[in-house]
């Protein structure tokens, strides 16, 4: 994906993209895209312990048919496509497909498209996944719709989205705190200032129960984590990434941000970044007719 304001996404077309399965190749990176690919793989590293337990409590297992919602680096999409087997298959689908372009893998498909866009078949997929996307796209709904609607009566759906609302400093220079702080003011501005939700993370469980989704599971876990930590170390390269997109919103300086990298970095500061609720749920099955 290319360059842009979100924290964890890279970009959100303004129109239709056309979807297109995209054959393993090699991709000369230049020095941004090696930097991006560093901060999907850190995200990962962080991540992905916690995605797969509960990728794993639905029941995934050979044979299963499964749908990745940004690919990003591509472990879990590598990770599931390794449980289902040969007689499985994982489908991969993200808005860039240049970090997962080169997976090799005869079950899984990669997909550049735009989720909401998707063209495949209905009621396809046993489990479908996304981390840290909804969070991204103001049409969560139309994006939330359609992945229901690929997902099989009785399929699984697992979504995992942040809180930002939860972010503060808690121990450290005094002055880096207040700094901190607002910069997380500025991340709340820039989220508001496109029409989405910084705290979306929270309405999960309430958006899966209007949609009458079964067997439902809430999970919030809110590390408060010192500098140095996995998640400070991503959130620093977010902040990195993002400064001017900060800087804009009026709510941060040049110096808050560079006080934000320095608690990241300090293991001896300590702050709470966000919090990540992780919902699971179950699509209900088709009414047997008598």
């Amino acid at each position: 994906m290319s360059d842009s304001t979100y924290i964890f996404a890279n970009s959100q077309p303004e129109k239709k993209v056309e979807s297109k399965t995209v054959e393993p190749q090699e991709f000369k990176l230049t020095e941004t895209e090696l930097k991006e690919l560093a901060r999907l793989q850190a995200i990962e590293r962080v991540f992905d312990p916690a995605s797969r337990q509960r990728i794993q409590a639905t029941g995934i297992s050979p044979n299963w048919c499964c749908l990745e919602v940004g690919a990003g680096a591509g472990s879990i999409a590598r990770w599931m496509a390794e449980i289902v087997g040969e007689n499985g298959k994982v489908v991969a689908v993200d808005l860039n497909t240049r970090f997962v372009a080169k997976l090799e893998r005869a079950n899984l498909e990669v997909i550049e498209a735009d989720i909401r866009h998707l063209a495949l078949k209905s009621q396809s997929f046993d489990l479908i996944h996304t981390r840290y996307v909804l969070i991204h796209v103001p049409e969560f709904q139309v994006a939330l719709a359609k992945m229901l609607d690929l997902l099989k009566p009785g399929g699984w759906i697992v979504i995992e989205e942040p809180d930002f609302s939860a972010a503060r400093a808690i121990a450290g220079n005094e002055a880096a705190c207040q700094s901190m702080n607002r910069v997380n003011e500025a991340i709340a501005q820039m989220f508001a200032s496109r029409g989405m939700d910084y705290a979306f993370g929270v309405k999960l469980p309430t958006i899966f129960q209007q949609l009458n989704l079964q067997e439902l599971s809430v999970e919030n876990d809110t590390p408060l984590a010192p500098g140095g930590s996995g998640i400070a170390t991503v959130m620093k390269m977010s902040a990195e990434r993002l400064t001017d997109k900060y800087i804009a919103t009026g709510k941060a300086t040049q110096q808050d941000i560079e006080r934000y990298c320095q608690i990241a970095e300090d293991p001896q500061s300590w702050a709470i970044y966000y919090s990540t609720i992780g919902a699971t749920a179950r699509k209900s099955k088709s009414k047997v007719k008598s």
